[in-house]
């Protein structure tokens, strides 16, 4: 244990060191209780009141794309006074799982995920009408680092994980197996046998459950099953997507290089679209804009993106972050922010981390 980790307390520690690597066993809670020398009914209660006041957002599965469904991020550039109406309509629709305010022309954006291309095609369309707002649409080509946890310890986002050479296709969850991840997607329960509750649920056995999520971990359709921390709640106020012009031929080995360093929580390729000539992301997350800030520098010079056209995109508010629907039907909505609903664990203002 380095000298850092010891600046967490047992209950800090529920919510850092097993955002990876949570416990597939029987009782995991039990588990967490003898590693952190907290009684079982301590670990829960600890983990319940975190997802009471939205510091977590789940304990559950962060799939890769591919792994299943389909997804996209997309941009409106929305006239100032029109903000509001059109961010509760963005936020309202079941598929969107992350709408963001933006400092640029183009200053809505949002992802949207659903069961395949087709049906978030169709959703994307179906907002720009509501909206009266065309969307520019950018669709995924390659993922070089996808992850979105947080290291505690710190005042940047998490730590960078071994990037392999050149990413593994991955493959679809068969269709037998779809059940499961809908429920790996929308969250374990907080009770004592949690994978027994989804084998009662499926007609499993709960050794079938667990050797499952161990399967999708092996062959990377899961990035990781842990708890999944809301960073604005966590101290990361400040969040900022970076976005940069590469000739295609350097991309990949700018992006595998970007996706490398520390600070950078997510690093992916995009299709270029009309007037956005950028193909590069990447998102840092900071306690404050300064220290976001100083690790995009940091990042462009050692990833050797100095030379190309770059933006910085410092998000403004956050309207709705919620978890991604690639598995579970747009119907089963009952985990989805309503509209309009922005709260204190639905909006925060960059202003407050200058």
């Amino acid at each position: 244990m380095d000298a850092r980790q010891r600046l967490l307390n047992p209950r800090q520690r529920l919510l850092n060191e097993w955002q990876h690597g949570f416990p597939l066993c029987p009782q995991p809670y039990a588990q967490l209780a003898r590693a952190t020398g907290l009684t079982e009914a301590e670990v829960m209660r600890t983990l319940g009141h975190a997802l009471a006041d939205g510091r977590v957002s789940r304990i559950g599965g962060v799939f890769a794309p591919g792994a299943g469904g389909a997804a996209v991020l997309a941009a409106m550039a929305v006239p100032q006074q029109r903000i509001e109406a059109v961010a509760a309509r963005v936020s309202a629709h079941p598929g969107v799982n992350h709408n963001y305010l933006r400092e640029h022309r183009l200053n809505l954006w949002f992802v949207l995920t659903g069961a395949d291309q087709g049906a978030v095609e169709s959703g994307v369309a179906a907002l720009e009408a509501a909206c009266g707002q065309p969307a520019l649409c950018l669709p995924l080509v390659c993922a070089y680092h996808v992850d979105l946890g947080f290291d505690l310890r710190g005042g940047v986002g998490a730590a960078p994980q071994p990037v392999p050479a050149r990413a593994a296709a991955i493959a679809p969850i068969p269709a037998g197996q779809a059940p499961l991840a809908r429920l790996a997607e929308a969250g374990l329960a907080i009770i004592e046998r949690p994978y027994a509750a989804w084998a009662d649920a499926l007609g499993w056995r709960e050794e079938q459950v667990l050797q499952c999520l161990q399967d999708w971990l092996d062959a990377g359709q899961l990035k990781r099953f842990g708890v999944v921390v809301r960073h604005h709640e966590l101290g990361f106020a400040a969040n900022a997507m970076v976005v940069f012009d590469v000739p295609d031929a350097a991309v990949d080995a700018r992006g595998q290089a970007l996706a490398r360093l520390p600070g950078v929580t997510l690093a992916y390729r995009r299709a270029r679209a009309a007037g956005w000539p950028y193909n590069l992301y990447a998102m840092v997350h900071g306690a404050r804009r300064a220290a976001a800030q100083a690790v995009i520098e940091r990042a462009t010079s050692e990833a050797g993106l100095a030379p190309y056209p770059r933006e910085v995109l410092f998000s403004t508010r956050r309207f709705k972050q919620t978890g991604a629907r690639r598995f579970r039907g747009w119907d089963d909505a009952a985990d989805v922010a309503s509209a309009g609903s922005i709260g204190p664990q639905q909006e925060t203002s960059d202003a407050l981390a200058r």
